[in-house]
This record gives C-alpha cells, structure tokens and sequence, in this order.
C-alpha cells in the first residue's frame, strides 16, 4: 500500500462530510487534502482512542517530532510521506501542523471552557488552523480568502459540537461555555446525564444561530475570484448547514442520539454545490 492509498483509504472510512467535499478535486490537489485529512485524523485519533492520557501525550509528541522529520525531508509515517510532496507546491507551514496536534492535547487537559473566546481559540487549533491550510490547497489568489477559511473552520467546529454534544458528555466533554450554560440556566450535570428540556433547546438554538451567522459572515468575506477554487469549502458547508437544520428540525435531540446525512444525500449536495458555485 502506498502513502497516498493509505491516506484515501482513512479518509473513506470516516464517512466525513470533509471526504465528500474534495471529491471533484483535480488529482494532485486532492491527494494533498486527503493526505492533510489523513493527518488530522490521525492526530485526532491518538486522543480519542488510547485511554491512557500518558500514552496519547506521547504519542503526540511523537508526532510533533514526525512533523519536524517532514518538514526536514525524511517522514517515516505513511500521512506525513504523502503530504511531503505537497508542502512547498501549496504553501503549507509547520506551525498550523502543530497547531493542530496542541489542539488535540488540549482534549487530554481541558474538559470545559468558561467562555466563548476560550472555546473559539480551542477552535483555532483545531479546526481553524486546519481551514487555513485547505484553503491554500484549494488555491486563492487574495488573502481575504485565508481569514474567510479561519472564519469558515470556526463554523465548522461549532456545528460539530453541536452535533456531538451528546457523544462528547460520554467522553466526559462538554465544550458549550460554562457562561453561556449559566445564561440558559442547564447545568453541566443536566448535559452529562443526557436531561433534555426547554432550557436545552434554548441554548442550543443559540449555538446554531451563531454557527450559522459564521457560515453567513465567512461567506462575505470569500472574494468572488476565489469562489470557484474554494468550492469543497462550499460544498462542506452546504453539507453542514443541511445537517444544522435536521438538528433544529429534529428538536435538538442531540443528548440522546446522533443526527447524520445520508451518504447519498452528502454526495447529493457536494454535486449540486459544485456545479453552482
């Protein structure tokens, strides 16, 4: 197996709404996001699936010494050899690897946020950062297309935490600001005991009304002579403001189960925003 077979394979297998998004790339561009893809979750992996903190915080920084061998020319892990050849082609920088990786560890030392700034420069690293990077894969050519990409990652991450606020209780993670928790009056204990309310469909019709001002915000900001090259951003987008919507339809039950798209309907909207934008 190569490194670039390796990378398509752990991006086919998340069944990602990222994986769908990059689908209609030319080639070299979409073995460069796929490979940057592959990365991400790797990393993200070390945190969510070794549940000895002491092995994942070595592992990580394992990773941080890969990231120093890629960056010198000699990674030894299938994602960093696929992503080598592609680092000086689009301008990838070491700096938002890594920030990546310290955003994963911040899973390992932090399991709330007492306000939103705390959450969005959690967001940076891990989301943000990430935004930025695919965004220089894509190809722009004005620089207002990277701040509409960090603005875009912040969206993303938000509505990902909508998504699995259940799911990250179980992880006994709740990354819905302590402040804004006090404001709607739902208690950290309400969350991690999977108690819908009244209350909760409140704070989480806000969480959804600011992730979708974000996708509106970035959207501004996108320079239209970069909107054609940035069409997997939009198409994830389109992706994920559908699925804030079944949220909200679905009363935002999300203590409870996981609300998901339909590879078919992903594929479906990936199609129709490709050829629109």
């Amino acid at each position: 197996m190569t490194p670039d077979d390796y990378c398509q394979q752990k991006a086919a297998q998340s069944g990602s709404s990222f994986y769908y998004s990059f689908l209609f790339l030319p080639p070299q561009r979409r073995k460069a996001i796929t490979a940057l893809y592959a990365f991400c979750r790797e990393v993200d992996d070390v945190v969510d699936e070794t549940s000895d903190p002491s092995i994942a915080r070595a592992t990580l920084d394992w990773w941080r010494r890969e990231v120093q061998k890629l960056l010198s020319g000699s990674p030894t892990h299938p994602v960093t050899q696929a992503l080598g050849p592609h680092l000086s082609v689009f301008g990838l920088r070491g700096d938002h690897l890594l920030a990546v990786i310290d955003g994963m560890e911040m899973d390992l030392t932090q399991t709330r946020y007492l306000d939103y700034p705390a959450l969005q420069r959690y967001c940076w690293h891990v989301a943000s950062a990430v935004g930025v990077m695919s965004a220089s894969i894509f190809g722009y050519s004005d620089e207002r297309t990277l701040i509409y990409a960090e603005k875009l990652g912040l969206a993303f991450q938000l509505t990902n935490i909508i998504r699995d606020v259940g799911e990250d209780a179980r992880r006994g993670r709740i990354y819905l600001p302590i402040s804004e928790l006090q404001q709607y009056q739902v208690s950290a204990a309400d969350i991690l005991n999977a108690q819908h309310s009244e209350r909760f469909e409140s704070l989480m019709r806000f969480q959804t009304e600011r992730a979708q001002t974000l996708y509106d915000e970035a959207f501004a900001l996108l320079p239209l002579a970069d909107r054609r090259a940035q069409r997997p951003g939009l198409i994830m987008a389109a992706i994920y403001r559908t699925l804030l919507d079944e949220i909200q339809r679905d009363g935002f039950h999300v203590l409870q189960h996981k609300v998901s798209l339909t590879p078919l309907r992903k594929l479906w909207l990936a199609w129709k925003t490709w050829i629109r934008a």
